[in-house]
């Protein structure tokens, strides 16, 4: 019995051992991609500062969700904090205490914007910089510009801090894969967006929709890690094939649809109600030419 005992010892205390030694192996690999160093070279677009250039950048931060996140004084806010998890603030973009606009050189608004990247080289975890990737270089040149020219705002936010348990999660692929991972960093954005009321410029304009919708818009997974729900099916395989236009443009006016169900208050169709009726047309082409598919997610 005592041999028994003692073998059952040795053999428990070696799991336990094992247990703590794969702890620790996976709070490195954690560690090291949260803390990973990205070199990114970029070249700033002019930056122009007149009127026109301005009221474009500020109406480009509503259509793509920036006001959203940063909210809409761009001050920023810690929408993203998961108590024992992770603190993952929204950064405070103005010139303001606390803000990155105080200290941020054109091209650091370019990484952070096109490429994912922080100032300190660390990938922005929440950043949708894969959607902005192939924004072009004046909507890119108007966003900054509209971002420089905002009043400064006052609130210090807390540092992004990711806890022992959600680096041990990044080390197993339990989190979306950070946007600079996914991105072709050497693929030249286009000199200027589409032009014309087309499904082009509709497709454009969605860019920032597959974030949440999926590459292919049919829906896709949504939400924190384990409770995942999938996002509607915007192709004419889903709801909207029996939709009209004014359906279509009124539900992102209202926030309801043609059959009276509430949107999700996941879905910004504040901002995107906002877009002009030329750009609200032109997604609308755009999601007629998508082939037709099964709910995704």
């Amino acid at each position: 019995m005592k041999k028994i005992l003692k073998w059952t010892g040795i053999i428990v205390g070696s799991l336990i051992g094992l247990v703590a030694v794969a702890l620790v192996v996976l709070l490195i690999m954690g560690n090291a991609r949260a803390n990973k160093v990205y070199t990114i070279a970029v070249t700033a677009p002019p930056i122009l500062t007149d009127a026109e250039s301005i009221q474009r950048g500020a109406h480009l931060v509503i259509i793509n969700m920036c006001t959203d996140c940063h909210t809409k004084n761009l001050g920023g806010q810690n929408e993203f904090t998961i108590d024992g998890l992770l603190t993952i603030p929204t950064p405070n973009l103005t010139r303001g205490a606390g803000g990155v606009g105080s200290f941020f050189k054109d091209e650091d608004w370019v990484r952070a914007i096109q490429h994912g990247v922080g100032h300190d080289g660390r990938a922005l975890i929440v950043m949708p910089s894969k959607a902005f990737s192939q924004l072009s270089s004046e909507d890119v040149a108007d966003l900054i510009a509209y971002v420089k020219s905002v009043p400064p705002v006052d609130n210090v936010l807390p540092k992004r801090q990711i806890e022992a348990v959600g680096r041990i999660m990044m080390a197993l692929g339990m989190f979306p894969p950070s946007a600079v991972d996914e991105i072709d960093h050497s693929q030249q954005a286009p000199a200027a967006a589409p032009s014309g009321v087309t499904a082009a410029k509709g497709e454009y304009l969605t860019r920032i929709c597959t974030q949440c919708h999926g590459a292919h818009m049919n829906g896709a997974p949504f939400g924190p890690p384990g409770q995942e729900v999938p996002t509607p099916n915007l192709t004419l395989g889903g709801p909207l094939a029996s939709w009209r236009e004014e359906d279509f443009v009124k539900t992102l006016h209202t926030g309801v649809t043609p059959g009276g169900k509430k949107l999700s208050d996941d879905m910004p169709w504040q901002s995107f109600g906002q877009m002009s009726d030329d750009e609200l047309h032109a997604v609308w082409l755009y999601i007629q030419s998508l082939p037709p598919l099964a709910q995704g997610g």
